[in-house]
């Protein structure tokens, strides 16, 4: 049966990764392509390549439906936090429409939007993978707490975007006045050669169906740049921890540090990662996990891996324009 699957942020890393991996299904697909962006490389990876109205546009959503009902989408899959966020606050208007919404649990991605709620949250059953955080403004109390250096982390916010490192108490003063509205104070933990993305395929229940782990390390802007897959001796009773008490549902992501032998939780994405072209590479196909789970209510299976090391640069898409060249 022929299925049309939409994916938003197509000219971004998730989107077209997204896209790519829907491609190597071999299933029979048509792709339609969301972007803001007039020239972009989604074209590339999509069969039809919709414009679109930016996400916190007030007519958002009325566009949104009427491309589900152009062309009869079946499935709608978020590749940017801020369209997750909106479409699962209209859920009930979008399967209306006739498309099914791939969202996470609904009280989870609330959660999420606040790292300092989610903290607290996580802190009412004393969860050992915490890392400790404060909203505490006195600079020489933060440094009993927590040592030098330490961090200013929004509260609001991915792709490690906005992080401050404190050093001293000028770099501290800078930032001050935005802790407790926008800023929240962060221990440091481990390193960055021990830092781990962790996808899991999550069931809503307290459990999980699959999962894949990759050792990485970031570039400037906060995504996967290199990455080797990797095996977490402890990640079933960390992964099924959290799945216990969040109850996620669907692709979702899970970020560490190891910290003096122990994981400690950066944060949880309650959506596909920047990572999923990599994890396609290796065998771990969540986006064909997602149309099976969604539209043919299969139940994921853990997925024989390959191993290897994944490295990611800048390539180039070129679009001819055939008229010239007749």
């Amino acid at each position: 049966m022929n299925r049309t699957i939409l994916v938003s942020g197509a000219s971004g890393i998730v989107g077209y990764g997204v896209l790519k991996a829907l491609k190597n299904t071999g299933k029979n697909l048509l792709l339609i392509g969301t972007t803001i962006y007039d020239d972009s490389v989604a074209q590339g990876f999509c069969d039809v390549l919709e414009k679109a109205v930016p996400t916190k546009d007030e007519n958002y959503i009325n566009w949104l439906l009427s491309i589900i009902k152009k062309h009869n989408v079946d499935l709608i899959i978020p590749g940017i936090e801020a369209d997750l966020y909106k479409w699962s606050s209209h859920k009930d208007m979008i399967e209306n429409a006739g498309a099914i919404l791939v969202t996470n649990n609904l009280s989870l991605i609330e959660l999420c939007k606040d790292k300092w709620v989610f903290y607290k949250e996580l802190s009412k059953i004393n969860s050992p993978y915490l890392i400790q955080t404060s909203l505490v403004t006195e600079f020489t109390e933060i440094v009993k707490m927590f040592g030098l250096p330490f961090l200013l982390k929004p509260k609001r916010g991915f792709a490690s975007k906005g992080i401050v490192k404190v050093i001293n108490e000028d770099v501290f003063n800078l930032h001050k006045g935005q802790i407790g509205e926008i800023l929240m104070v962060q221990e440091i933990v481990g390193n960055e050669e021990e830092e781990f993305t962790t996808s899991a395929f999550c069931d809503g229940k307290g459990s999980y169906y699959a999962s894949m782990t990759l050792k990485r390390k970031l570039a400037k802007d906060g995504y996967t740049d290199r990455a080797e897959t990797y095996v977490l001796e402890d990640i079933d009773k960390v992964l099924n921890h959290f799945c216990v008490y969040l109850k996620p549902i669907g692709p979702t992501n899970f970020q560490f540090r190891r910290h003096n032998g122990e994981l400690k939780l950066l944060e949880i994405n309650p959506r596909i990662s920047s990572s999923t072209s990599i994890r396609t590479a290796f065998g771990y196909n969540e986006s064909e996990m997602i149309l099976d789970y969604y539209l043919e209510n299969k139940e994921p299976v853990q997925p024989q891996l390959r191993t290897g090391k994944a490295v990611r640069y800048t390539e180039d898409k070129i679009f001819f324009d055939d008229r010239n060249n007749l």
